[in-house]
């Protein structure tokens, strides 16, 4: 399957027409979607690619976000700003992304993991807004690369150690006490700073800002997704090491998840505020995933995919402001509910989403890693509580604050939305909020 599936990516390439590789990737959605009344275990396809439960939803949820971001990119198309090189960028970004989700093996999974910064650097500089999108994009390459050449040294010592690295085949890394911690460390790093954690986090707020929609959308929908995934298959190599240690990775994460959602409550900046609230909602998931619980694990990957979909609707939502309104500051583009009142309906659903209201699938996730972190140490409930709190509390600023109050007088009138931004932001809602009614099919 994947490999049929590579091959109509590989032939979209060499067309790059914009309709065609539209309508293509939606049709692959729907074919796609066919495998979710199989049962997963390591459906292995040949020597290279493989997919499991975790990797199918990963892989189903590129490919959507891909084609919402398409759809959402249309001024792209209409100013002819290049239009067939965005295409063409954005499709080998969706191949890098499936061959890192779909790779069996981990030195294939790093050379994924580490091509997909090149297409995502491209649409930030071929296509940011602002000057300053060059030092975001540095930011974005020194901060992931910095992060994740230990882990190419860490994998090679386990591929001596072991004389393979297929993720099936791999055990626990039989190394010395002090070693089996450097390359613990080593192995985990690049992951941390891709979800991000708190403290390695600077580099994801400068590139949401300076992105174009398609940047923030495949950020935050995706990429940010790799860094779970990641620690999901990386962590049996170091268990033990790893139990001993979780108890500073849950406390960075939790205090770190509290003082985020805190400068969130203080961002003038649409994009800004959304990128912080992400960090919150990684803080959360890493967290459960550090515990190495199975209610941890099902939690943290119903959060990201919740966290996908419902991200890259404000970012989307977001953006549609931003062409109308020529800014991306809640003091200019205030008392919105005045000139967008059909629009404001889709703020408050995404905004409900963000903050884990009922019947989202955050809220699913969120249950199940408050459950999984709480029984670990009973002591975290506290931070689990801020944490939950402030979430409702920014994501309520952020609505009430864009939508109500004296709009700026410099704006006369405003279009109100038209027929393909209802379709994109329903496409971000509707799966966000019916997955919960059969989410068997996005557990580990």
């Amino acid at each position: 399957m994947l490999k049929f599936i590579m091959s109509i990516l590989l032939l979209m390439v060499l067309v790059s027409q914009w309709w065609v590789v539209q309508h293509s990737l939606f049709f692959m959605v729907f074919m796609l979607s066919f495998l979710c009344m199989r049962e997963f275990k390591f459906v292995v396809e040949g020597s290279a690619l493989s997919l499991d439960s975790v990797s199918y939803v990963l892989v189903l949820l590129s490919f959507w976000i891909v084609s919402l971001f398409l759809s959402a990119s249309s001024k792209i198309y209409m100013s002819k700003n290049f239009s067939e090189y965005f295409t063409l960028v954005s499709l080998f970004l969706l191949i890098f992304l499936i061959l890192s989700f779909g790779a069996s093996n981990f030195i294939f999974f790093y050379i994924s993991f580490e091509a997909s910064l090149i297409p995502t650097l491209m649409l930030i500089l071929g296509w940011g807004y602002q000057p300053e999108r060059v030092q975001a994009g540095l930011y974005m390459l020194f901060y992931t690369l910095f992060a994740s050449l230990p882990l190419l040294v860490s994998l090679l010592s386990i591929y001596f150690d072991q004389g393979t690295l297929e993720m099936k085949m791999v055990k626990e890394a039989s190394l010395l006490e002090f070693s089996s911690w450097l390359w613990y460390l080593a192995s985990v790093s690049a992951f941390i700073v891709k979800m991000p954690m708190f403290m390695v986090h600077l580099w994801l707020p400068k590139a949401h800002v300076e992105a174009p929609v398609a940047g923030s959308m495949i950020l935050a929908g995706v990429l940010l997704k790799l860094g779970g995934y990641g620690l999901i298959r990386v962590l049996v190599l170091f268990n033990l090491v790893s139990k001993s240690i979780s108890w500073v990775w849950v406390g960075l994460s939790l205090v770190g998840g509290v003082m985020v959602s805190l400068m969130c409550l203080r961002q003038v900046d649409m994009k800004a505020l959304i990128a912080y609230s992400s960090v919150a909602h990684m803080s959360l998931v890493l967290s459960g995933l550090m515990v190495l619980g199975s209610w941890g694990i099902n939690g943290a990957i119903m959060v990201m995919v919740g966290h996908g979909l419902c991200s890259s609707g404000l970012f989307c939502i977001a953006n549609m402001v931003y062409e109308r309104l020529g800014s991306r500051s809640m003091l200019v583009s205030k008392g919105l509910l005045s000139f967008m009142p059909s629009m404001a309906l889709w703020w408050f659903l995404l905004s409900a989403g963000n903050m884990a209201a009922p019947p989202s699938l955050n809220l699913l996730g969120e249950i199940s890693l408050i459950i999984s972190v709480v029984s670990w140490s009973k002591i975290s409930l506290v931070m689990i509580g801020f944490l939950s709190f402030f979430s409702a509390a920014y994501s309520l600023y952020m609505f009430s604050l864009s939508q109500h109050g004296h709009f700026c007088k410099t704006i006369y009138s405003c279009c109100s939305g038209k027929v393909r931004e209802y379709l994109i932001l329903s496409l971000h809602w509707l799966p966000l909020n019916m997955v919960i009614m059969n989410s068997v099919i996005i557990m580990y």
